[in-house]
């Protein structure tokens, strides 16, 4: 069933509280706050917060530029970094769908969500492993799968009529034809049409076109670097939650984002889960699965997930977080080299460094960390940043004023 929202009656006045846009500035500038655009946005943020509410709710709100750009780490990958005023829009949509999206979601999906993450995503997945083997005791095996390109094969027609459809069933406030309306405006937004490149043009050069937006099949993509897609991403898996969970029964299942794992004791019935599975993506969302990535072993293997390895009885930090680390680390002492580094460039080292700290600590990685830090970072942050004894986090040295 399909709703036409623009023919359909309308019997309500729907309307944008500024209010709510306040509550949505003040979520989105806790966490881009030193960019350009967000600064820029911050000098008259009352009256720019009046005139994007005024904007909505006379019809003439148009999705601003992207910033496009490459990153390399932890995987190279494309970025389309949205204005500020349309980041803001997005918080505010979001904050509005959450709460019906959790009621919906299944439990195991781990990716964006509030409690979530990727720590419980693998404690979950070993706790699977522990069970399906009788605390490895018994046979049993792992089924690991990834979807080819997923955020540049996400059909733009699929994803709005489930979300139009889901948003008419479950959302009971005077506001829903606005919020059908701006997904729609969001969902259907090219944001290579209208985009800043930073960067070189040749950085794009190695990146496989299935990973770019730019050579994305048509009226399919969803731009990796907004909040939206991040969560329409989920919203776009979830059928597929559904079907494995209800349909199929399947008991040992998690996912996050587009990387999920399945375990069971019968390895036969996994080999055979792999085609209806494959059918089920392609036929119902028009996905497919990563030929090269599917992964189907005896527990004792282990598995990777989600940057560690799994196996029984212990979890360790795949190699390649262990390189991504010391990437980090490099790239930082880079800034410090030839000058002092900026507040921004200071805000993003301990970003990274924390973000970092924060996956280890979880795992036995005390002399990883105090190894890496010790022997690899540049004097220069010692002398502006001390470190919890834990070796957890890193925070800024206070500044001490002279009498």
């Amino acid at each position: 069933m399909q709703f036409d929202l623009f023919n359909a009656p309308k019997t309500e006045i729907s309307k944008i509280k500024l209010e709510e846009l306040f509550e949505a500035y003040f979520a989105c500038r806790s966490n881009k706050r030193s960019t350009i655009n967000a600064i820029a946005f911050e000098v008259d943020y009352e009256n720019n917060l009046v005139q994007l509410c005024n904007d909505i709710n006379d019809g003439t709100y148009q999705i601003g530029k992207s910033i496009a750009f490459i990153v390399s780490h932890p995987v190279k990958r494309e970025i389309f970094a949205a204005d500020f005023r349309d980041r803001i829009v997005h918080h505010w949509l979001i904050n509005k769908l959450n709460p019906l999206f959790e009621k919906e979601f299944i439990y195991d999906s781990y990716a964006c969500r509030v409690s979530k993450g990727t720590h419980l995503g693998i404690k979950r997945v070993a706790s699977f492993i522990k069970y399906a083997s009788k605390k490895y005791t018994q046979d049993c095996y792992i089924l690991k799968l990834d979807i080819l390109g997923y955020f540049m094969h996400i059909n733009r027609n699929i994803l709005f009529e489930k979300l139009q459809l889901f948003i008419h069933q479950h959302y009971k406030f005077n506001d829903k034809s606005l919020v059908i309306s701006l997904c729609q405006q969001i969902i259907y937004n090219d944001p290579t049409k209208n985009c800043i490149i930073k960067g070189k043009k040749s950085n794009w050069d190695s990146l496989p076109k299935n990973k770019s937006l730019f050579h994305s099949p048509p009226n399919c993509g969803l731009p990796i670097g907004n909040l939206t897609s991040q969560v329409f991403a989920n919203f776009y898996m979830n059928h597929f939650d559904q079907y494995l969970k209800k349909e199929l029964k399947v008991a040992l299942y998690g996912r996050y984002v587009d990387d999920f794992v399945i375990i069971h004791s019968n390895k036969e019935y996994l080999k055979l889960l792999i085609t209806h599975l494959s059918n089920f993506l392609y036929s119902t969302l028009k996905l497919t699965l990563h030929p090269k990535k599917i992964y189907l072993q005896h527990y004792s293997k282990g598995v990777k997930f989600l940057g560690t390895v799994i196996k029984p009885n212990r979890i360790y930090i795949a190699n390649r977080t262990k390189g991504n680390f010391y990437n980090a680390i490099q790239k930082h002492n880079q800034v410090v080299l030839n000058s002092k580094p900026t507040k921004t460039e200071i805000c993003s080292f301990l970003s990274s460094m924390n973000s970092y700290l924060g996956i280890m600590k979880h795992y036995k990685t005390y002399k990883l960390r105090r190894n890496m830090i010790a022997k690899h970072l540049h004097f220069w942050w010692w002398n502006h940043i001390n470190i919890t004894p834990e070796i957890t986090k890193f925070v800024l040295k206070k500044r001490t004023t002279k009498a």
